[in-house]
């Protein structure tokens, strides 16, 4: 057989991720807050881009709404090239100076090359929704700002937020009080070398052998530094473990007897509920041991903690939820996060007027291609995240009508067969995104959890509604009768949820709930 060099032909077809396709799938697990840092820097680098400052919520109703074939046809219109046109292709700015031709992240126009698994139907109207159906109630905004009282009162007079102080932190708080108590130098740098050890709870975690030998001083110079340093304030401060900084703050309240002290050397006998132990080993009876327990709980493991500021945010919503007149359920868009994003094509055709060079005119095509498929991914963006965020309020109208013991067991799958997308785009719309409901505020993960069979051969139920009634009955459950996991079982099957023993006890081991031998030690010291 003769070899020889041919060319063949082949068809093949495979999946490109291209650039465009890439941020497309990067916008759907951004939540608002992300995706206005996002449109920030794009708007930085595009100076084609700018911000639509309109309001209102976005509905899917509302994306439904506009008619796009005037759209489609707007766009021919100012991509016609007329007689004067440059060579850029683009068409001569309108006449009057003043006049505005925009692309809005609510208008988009229908094509092939959509990114991901979703279709460019509907179309997402300028017009905000107040002006469509002025009935509908406030959003969340309107409510903040109409509780909030104004930031100033005039117009030279500084906002509340700008004058009030900084807050002290624990470094600082103690620097001043060893300033003035501790005046001879030597024993102002032991004391200095031991602050630097001191950790955010009030701890100190270094090691005196580790001062005497990097300060060449002697050791009980160092532990007298140290004992004056336990005296400041916050009482508890500068102990080396739990049972010192406990000790410390009854030393404070005067309250320190061997009684009490032999409880703090026994932690662990009291976290376990050990009353019997506890009672041989500090010598009182049942009513001194519990005066000495409630003094305990009293006070503050973590004294370090009061100066700790508080570095956490509130949680933005991505989606509104809120019932409608005839018992359905409006699902909007927090207009307040959302960024709308115009494509300021006057801008675009008045600088495309004078004769340019070629890296000019490439440089102004791919900033125009980029503003578009921004505006359309943001378009597509919204419109997926209301169809799964309905769809998640469709199937769980029970938990929204009456609590979380109504939650249904639900999957990705069972979202995207409804709404004819795929799995891992359900997966990225649901991820890092928070709804306000009329019962809290719920990330979207929440309302996807595993099923429990039914014992009575019905309907299985939610993972997490059994949790909710495990809780229910450990909190119900008498001092005198504390429920075990094998009796927990038996009422659970009796309201037909079928689940094992080491179930039950690993949804409580999640819930931070003690076994029911700790729970029953605990509850009879409050007896």
């Amino acid at each position: 057989m003769a070899l020889s060099a041919r060319l063949d032909l082949r068809q093949s077809q495979n999946l490109v991720m291209t650039p465009q396709l890439q941020q497309a799938i990067k916008l759907l697990q951004f939540n608002n807050l992300e995706l206005n840092e996002f449109v920030e820097t794009e708007i930085e680098q595009n100076p084609l881009l700018e911000r639509d400052e309109g309001d209102g919520p976005a509905t899917l109703e509302a994306l439904e709404a506009d008619n796009l074939s005037a759209y489609d046809k707007a766009v021919e219109v100012e991509s016609a090239p007329s007689d004067g046109a440059t060579e850029s292709g683009w068409d001569e700015a309108p006449d009057g100076p003043d006049t505005m031709d925009r692309t809005n992240a609510e208008s988009l126009p229908a094509g092939n090359d959509d990114p991901g698994d979703s279709d460019y139907d509907n179309n997402w109207s300028s017009a905000s929704v107040e002006e469509a159906d002025p009935s509908l109630s406030p959003t969340l905004g309107s409510w903040e700002s109409a509780g909030s009282g104004g930031g100033r009162g005039g117009e030279d007079l500084p906002g509340l937020e700008e004058s009030v102080g900084q807050d002290k932190t624990l470094r600082e708080h103690l620097l001043e009080q060893i300033t003035l108590d501790i005046v001879q130098a030597d024993e102002r740098i032991i004391a200095v070398d031991l602050l630097d050890s001191l950790d955010d709870a009030g701890y100190y975690t270094g090691d005196l052998e580790d001062v005497t030998e990097r300060l060449a001083c002697p050791a009980g110079a160092v532990e007298a530094v140290l004992g004056r340093l336990q005296n400041l304030d916050p009482p508890g401060i500068f102990a080396r473990n739990l049972s010192e900084c406990l000790a410390l703050q009854l030393q404070d309240r005067n309250r320190l007897d061997p009684a009490i002290q032999a409880l703090l050397d026994n932690l662990p006998m009291l976290a376990k509920r050990d009353m019997q132990g506890l009672l041989k080993v500090c010598g009182v009876d049942v009513e001194d041991m519990t005066e000495m327990v409630e003094e305990i709980r009293s006070l503050n493991p973590k004294p370090g903690l009061a100066f700790e500021r508080d570095t956490s945010e509130a949680v933005v919503p991505d989606v509104l939820v809120r019932p409608a007149p005839d018992g359905t359920w409006i699902v909007e868009l927090n207009p307040d996060t959302l960024p709308r994003v115009l494509v300021n094509n006057a801008y675009l055709s008045q600088i495309s007027q004078s004769p340019k060079q070629k890296s000019d005119r490439e440089y102004l095509s791919e900033c125009h291609q980029s503003a578009n498929w921004l505006v359309r991914s943001l378009h597509q963006r919204a419109t997926t995240i209301l169809k799964v965020a309905g769809e998640i309020v469709r199937q769980q109208d029970g938990f929204f009508q009456h609590g979380i013991q109504y939650l249904r067991p639900l999957v990705l799958r069972d979202i995207a067969t409804v709404i004819e997308m795929h799995e891992s785009t359900v997966s990225r719309v649901t991820s890092n995104k928070f709804m306000a409901t009329p019962r809290g505020i719920y990330e979207l993960k929440y309302f996807f959890t595993s099923a429990i069979a039914s014992s009575a051969g019905g309907d299985a139920l939610s993972a997490e509604a059994v949790r909710f009634k495990i809780k229910k009955l450990i909190d119900e459950e008498p001092p005198t009768k504390v429920l075990s996991d094998d009796r927990i079982v038996e009422i659970l099957k009796g309201q037909g949820v079928d689940i094992a023993r080491r179930t039950i006890a690993k949804y409580r081991e999640a819930m931070k709930i003690p076994s029911s031998v700790q729970r029953r030690r605990e509850k009879s010291m409050r007896i």
